[in-house]
């Protein structure tokens, strides 16, 4: 549960200047925190002028390894410490698995898990020395599954989960906290700044299909709801190390984990049979 706010913390958020970020930075303003706003192209015209003396714009592509441990040491020597981080900077590629050219995917992982990846590893050494701190690692509703022409997206976010559970269990013991944010849908720009794929012409008939799912007006919600929830994420004493955001992905998760739950129960037999513990068969011929 959220506690009272604590005294003032500082953000280094990437990604601050639209979207999610934008409104994450906004809402941590808002309360009297500190905020590091890093983005590609960063302004603190995009906030209110109440806050310029708490807030630091930083133009930051967080592609680039050096980059991100400059502005990681600009934002201490700024502000003193950090307390929050979060990895909100990401993009997406929409297209079917096989029209992926090589410099799309590896664009898309460029962003979504090597971007974070340097700005974890440029923070860790000062979160460890201050024995505290909270990573936020913003993922998506395609990290639950892979889902037609999301693939190479769901890719990079699985791939960004992976590391984060292996990093939240080494930051522990040094007394940081590391969290998994999964969004559902909101009103940003992601779908806007979207890049795609050539369509083959073999996937026209499933790019019919998918269309008729997607017909209809949008529902996605306000920044501003994700921002709240995530404040309520760092606020808490037991902090969880994923956190849903919103009704639809809520009911998704639980619904891929039954089905995988049947599928591991149904298939238990056969998952059991294949394990049989024996001596190592290279030493024994030895």
């Amino acid at each position: 549960m959220r506690q009272p706010s604590p005294a003032s913390r500082t953000w280094f958020i990437t990604g601050a200047s639209r979207g999610l970020g934008h409104a994450l930075a906004v809402a941590a303003l808002e309360r009297g925190d500190r905020v590091v706003a890093a983005a590609r192209t960063a302004s603190p015209d995009v906030f209110d002028a109440r806050h310029r003396e708490r807030i630091l714009a930083l133009n930051l592509d967080v592609t680039d390894r050096d980059a991100v441990a400059t502005a990681v040491a600009d934002a201490i020597a700024h502000f003193g410490r950090l307390d929050v981080v979060v990895n909100n900077a990401g993009n997406m590629s929409m297209g079917m698995v096989e029209e992926f050219t090589e410099a799309q995917a590896r664009a898309q992982f460029e962003v979504n898990l090597f971007g974070a990846l340097w700005v974890s590893q440029a923070v860790m050494p000062h979160l460890r020395r201050q024995g505290s701190g909270h990573i936020l690692q913003v993922s998506s509703i395609a990290a639950l599954g892979g889902f037609p022409s999301t693939g190479l997206y769901s890719a990079s976010k699985f791939a960004l989960e992976g590391m984060s559970e292996a990093l939240a269990a080494e930051a522990a013991a040094f007394g940081v906290k590391v969290a998994i944010v999964q969004p559902g849908g909101y009103w940003t720009d992601l779908y806007s700044s979207m890049v795609s794929t050539t369509p083959a012409e073999a996937y026209a008939p499933l790019r019919a299909e998918l269309e008729k799912q997607w017909a209809g007006d949008s529902i996605d919600s306000d920044p501003r709801l994700a921002a709240e929830a995530m404040l309520s994420l760092v606020d808490s004493d037991e902090p969880p190390l994923r956190l849903l955001l919103g009704s639809m992905v809520f009911d998704l998760a639980r619904d891929i984990s039954l089905q995988r739950l049947e599928t591991w129960s149904t298939w238990e037999q056969v998952s059991r049979a294949a394990e049989h513990a024996m001596p190592n068969p290279l030493v024994a011929a030895e």
